[in-house]
């Protein structure tokens, strides 16, 4: 629970709150970013506007979602709209499931619903909300994860679903020494799933390409104004020149849309677009 009497100084007065348990994830920001905003001077969220009529809605979302409960507001609120907003359609067939785990630092989590299975990437918190409403829409058949960073729950992911867990092998430790699937290279899981060995931020990190979606995990995101790409040395645990080299390998892959797991989402309007925005990453 939020703390009033912890509530950062730069918080707007009014009905919601940022306190200073905030992690900078920056997930209440993509979620309501007409309400939250990022304090240079501290480097935290904070409430810079409070909710207008028909706002409060995106704001409990994002109270759902934060991983360290650092949001809060001064009266109680009904959230069980919000908190069954999650799953939440981000792009064609793939949903956004809130519900951060401060395991994987707020790393967001994504659902591709398939016919022949649905595909959980990474591992959000296992919420008995989330997890029920991930059930109604069919459950999941594959848990890929990227890296060893965002594992959060997934052995509860396991346990509930039976679902296969796919991680490289290079990134497998003690708590990810029972996943059913550990690969060692590029590979096909489907025609319509290809994992792609993307070396960097850690030695085992994947990306996995969905249709026209790829989703980097840690690998590569969208820069603030989300008009490129970019990644950072500041926050690669392996090899900066390995993450280069995984990142030009990507300029071969056709896809329009990039789901990270931390970082802004971007979307190009056309592969050749895409291509451009990849190598301008590593051009820099």
């Amino acid at each position: 629970m939020a703390r009033k009497a912890e509530a950062i100084e730069d918080n707007v007065g009014g009905e919601f709150f940022v306190d200073r348990s905030c992690i900078d994830c920056d997930l209440c920001r993509q979620i309501a970013p007409d309400v939250f905003a990022r304090s240079e001077r501290r480097g935290q969220s904070f409430v810079a506007r409070q909710p207008a009529r028909g706002e409060e809605h995106r704001a409990l979302m994002a109270l759902v979602t934060c991983p360290t409960s650092s949001i809060g507001t001064r009266t109680k609120h009904d959230a069980r709209a919000a908190a069954r907003a999650f799953p939440e359609p981000v792009v064609g067939n793939v949903l956004f499931c809130g519900y951060a785990s401060d395991a994987s630092y707020g790393a967001s989590s994504y659902l591709i619903r398939r016919p022949a299975g649905n595909v959980l990437v990474d591992s959000p918190r296992f919420a008995k909300v989330l997890v029920d409403r991930i059930a109604e829409l069919g459950g999941v058949r594959i848990l890929v994860l990227t890296h060893r960073d965002d594992i959060a729950d997934h052995a509860k992911f396991r346990e509930r679903f039976g679902c296969e867990r796919v991680i490289h092998r290079a990134d497998v430790r003690t708590s990810t020494l029972g996943c059913e699937r550990i690969i060692d290279g590029d590979t096909d899981l489907a025609d319509d799933l290809r994992l792609i060995h993307v070396p960097g931020h850690t030695r085992g990190s994947i990306a996995l390409l969905h249709r026209d979606i790829l989703f980097t995990g840690d690998h590569l995101w969208a820069t603030a104004d989300q008009t490129g790409l970019e990644a950072g040395p500041e926050v690669c645990w392996y090899s900066w020149p390995e993450q280069l080299k995984s990142i030009a390998k990507l300029a071969d892959v056709r896809f329009t849309h990039v789901l990270p797991g931390h970082g802004r989402r971007f979307a190009a309007s056309d592969p050749e677009a895409m291509r451009a925005a990849v190598r301008a990453v590593t051009a820099t």
